[in-house]
């Protein structure tokens, strides 16, 4: 039997064919089993034994380290282990790789990409500026301001007055403020935010980030947002 004819049994076997039969010898029946048994670590459980990882990692130490032995059939400098190294790291490899796809995909739903967290708007040079009175903003009622280098909305939540960016983050469209539904809402493509600034729907393939919260402190009676300052 020839080296083709070998890697041919070796790959239907893989792939889950059935292969033509033949009298192997001692060299050729060494590989068919490597073969085996990567099939077998395929086919059984999602992840491969500790077991069978550990004899495939001294096997193909052992063939590593093994002299190269010429064969009559196969031609002068023949090695044997070329066949069966060259077979058991791709198989292995696409074991490997299958398990991590099932892994980290699952049940063949695309993986989700992790959610982007919210972040501070943080201008390099900015001002404090008021933008309501103290008592316009009672215990969990939301109110917009624009100061003109930035807009957005500020409730009062347990005292403390908070606020979010007014800008939409897919395409910079202005929201507005849906007080009955507590959203703020983007005219442009449907988006709509929590009025803490989380994405609550939207009709775009990707979502776009929350909204980026706002410095806001309470001083001497009014409520005032940390502002970028107009360049001079």
């Amino acid at each position: 039997m020839s080296g083709r004819e070998v890697r041919r049994f070796v790959d239907e076997l893989l792939a889950g064919k059935k292969s033509t039969g033949f009298r192997p010898d001692d060299v050729e029946a060494e590989e068919m089993r490597t073969a085996i048994e990567l099939r077998a670590a395929r086919m059984g459980s999602d992840a491969p034994s500790e077991d069978f990882l550990s004899s495939l990692q001294r096997k193909l130490a052992a063939e590593m380290d093994e002299e190269p032995e010429p064969d009559a059939r196969h031609g002068t400098g023949y090695r044997r282990r070329n066949l069966l190294i060259g077979t058991s790291a791709a198989a292995a490899a696409a074991t490997v790789g299958a398990v991590v796809d099932r892994t980290l995909i699952g049940s063949g739903q695309p993986a989700s990409p992790p959610a982007a967290q919210q972040q501070p708007l943080s201008p390099n040079t900015g001002a404090w500026l008021p933008i309501a009175r103290s008592t316009d903003l009672a215990e969990g009622s939301t109110i917009a301001f624009d100061v003109g280098t930035v807009n957005g909305f500020v409730r009062r939540d347990k005292g403390n007055p908070v606020a979010v960016s007014g800008v939409c983050t897919h395409q910079g469209c202005k929201l507005w403020l849906d007080a009955p539904a507590e959203r703020l809402r983007c005219p442009c493509h449907s988006t709509s935010f929590s009025i803490e600034g989380e994405v609550v729907t939207h009709q775009l393939k990707v979502a776009p980030a929350p909204l980026p919260t706002v410095q806001v402190r309470e001083n001497n009676g009014t409520i005032e947002v940390y502002a970028p300052t107009e360049p001079a």
